[in-house]
């Protein structure tokens, strides 16, 4: 029962995908869906975007090990990112009616810092994809008993989520994440009740629990070096997600301003609270199996399999459905729309211009840049499972990148009239450079990425105050 399900979900997945594309008449429709998505759906594509493979395996082993303070990245610094974004950037960014993210750098700063930070924007979009196809492999792999190699589970997978991405664009994935979010809650929820049903004291004895074991201390060790951690950390995913393309694309493609301000933030409120589930769900079972997560480890497994192996041996199967429904869900809206971005920005703001692409040139180019990144990011998830790298590493490191070469400009653009392109430049080399610098070095007594973020600063500051100097040096010396 629990194959036919999954098989009729993909099915029906790609028939959306299919009907959706009727609608596509021009670039704007593929990959901003006619900027027409009410408050409802708009808070529903940031949630299901934004709701992953990490949400739902990665996060609850974690906050297991280390309690609250582990899991300031993932979800709250995340969490913060899209709130973020809502009160500071969105409406600014909705009256430019740009199409990408990378048009506000071209707007703004002129075609060299474009290219450079939709460059930056493509890469990051890398870890963040693989997290999802190594989780999707792991599922598929699992639901089928094994009886398929995981390469060929991840290999199903993308491309289930390649065709109705590449063939509906952003007008599928508003209806697959509508959907996609009301699976992820009931399924999550229904799981969870379950396992509260277990306990004599139902959810109060599961919480209590962890607040005796002091999973719920947030603040770091009172130290400089653990402080810094700390700060970095949150601030990787809380201000490195912000100048990226899925988010600005669910901004951008609201019917009006009130709509991409209220989505945003929603959307983010609603994703912190309810990545709490999925930890609740996982806390309990490690007090129903006492030792699981030590056993595992012993006998070579992976934490991050321990909830999803527990629900297919431990449930009853509507509880298997349900809870499998909303983890393909989960990682399966996060996929397609890291898939549609980067492809976006490829064809919007890197090839337009030298192949003087027409409106149909360009969605015909992101549906290519589709399919190509989504090899891209098959390839570099084999990489990370062989070198046995988990879903939060590799979100983690997906924006340090971002957070140093492109918040930055984008902030500044934003709120400082006096921002130019001599200081976007400067800011982008100084940053980035900074950061890779002290990573290869390994210098992290001072987390690179603060570092890098306090360069790039600086080098805009620098950079725009003194372009005026340099041009009259120039026009001096000419003379």
């Amino acid at each position: 029962m629990l194959i036919l399900f999954i098989a009729l979900y993909m099915v029906f997945s790609i028939i959306i995908g299919l009907y959706s594309s009727l609608g596509v008449r021009n670039s704007t429709d593929y990959i901003l869906a006619g900027r027409a998505i009410p408050l409802y759906m708009t808070v529903a594509t940031v949630f299901a975007t934004w709701f992953g493979s990490e949400s739902v395996v990665g996060i609850p082993p974690v906050f297991i090990n280390d309690g609250l303070r582990g899991i300031i990245a993932e979800p709250i610094g995340t969490g913060f990112c899209l709130i973020i974004v809502g009160v500071f950037y969105a409406a600014r960014l909705y009256r430019m009616k740009l199409v990408t993210i990378g048009d506000f750098y071209r707007q703004r700063f002129g075609r060299v810092v474009e290219m450079l930070v939709s460059l930056t924007i493509c890469a990051s979009y890398l870890g963040w994809m693989s997290a999802q196809i190594v989780a999707l492999g792991l599922v598929i792999k699992l639901i089928f008993n094994d009886a398929i190699c995981f390469e060929l589970a991840m290999l199903i997978g993308l491309a289930i989520i390649m065709l109705y991405t590449i063939v509906g664009g952003m007008k599928s994935l508003v209806v697959m994440d509508f959907i996609q979010m009301i699976l992820i809650i009931v399924g999550l929820l229904a799981v969870a009740v379950l396992v509260a049903g277990r306990f004599d004291g139902g959810a109060t004895e599961i919480i209590s629990h962890a607040a005796a074991n002091n999973k719920f201390d947030f603040w770091p060790e009172t130290n400089f070096h653990d402080t810094l951690e700390f700060v970095a950390t949150f601030l990787t995913l809380a201000l490195g997600s912000v100048p990226q393309q899925d988010v600005f694309q669910r901004v951008m493609a609201s019917k009006d301003e009130r709509t991409a301000v209220l989505g945003s933030t929603i959307g983010g409120v609603i994703y912190i609270i309810f990545c709490f589930v999925p930890i609740f769900i996982t806390y309990g079972i490690s007090l129903l199996s006492p030792g699981i997560f030590e056993q595992t480890l012993e006998a070579g497994g992976d934490q991050q399999r321990i909830l999803v192996d527990y629900i297919f041996k431990e449930t009853p199967v509507f509880l298997q459905v349900l809870f499998f429904g909303a983890l393909l869900s989960a990682i399966m809206s996060t996929a397609s729309g890291t898939l549609l971005a980067p492809s976006a920005l490829l064809a919007e703001n890197i090839l337009k211009d030298s192949l003087k692409l027409t409106d149909r040139g360009i969605v015909l180019t992101s549906r290519i840049g589709v399919f190509v990144f989504g090899f891209l990011v098959y390839f570099y998830s084999y990489l990370n499972v062989s070198a046995g790298v988990t879903i939060l590493e590799i979100i983690k490191g997906a924006y340090l990148v971002t957070l140093c070469g492109a918040f930055v400009p984008l902030t500044f653009g934003v709120y400082w009239s006096k921002a130019n392109n001599h200081g976007a430049i400067l800011s982008i080399i100084l940053g980035v450079g900074t950061w890779a610098i002290l990573t290869f070095l390994e210098e992290d007594y001072i987390p690179p990425q603060l570092i890098g973020l306090l360069m790039a600063t600086i080098g805009m500051i620098v950079g725009s105050l003194s372009s005026k100097y340099w041009k009259k040096l120039k026009t001096s010396s000419a003379y």
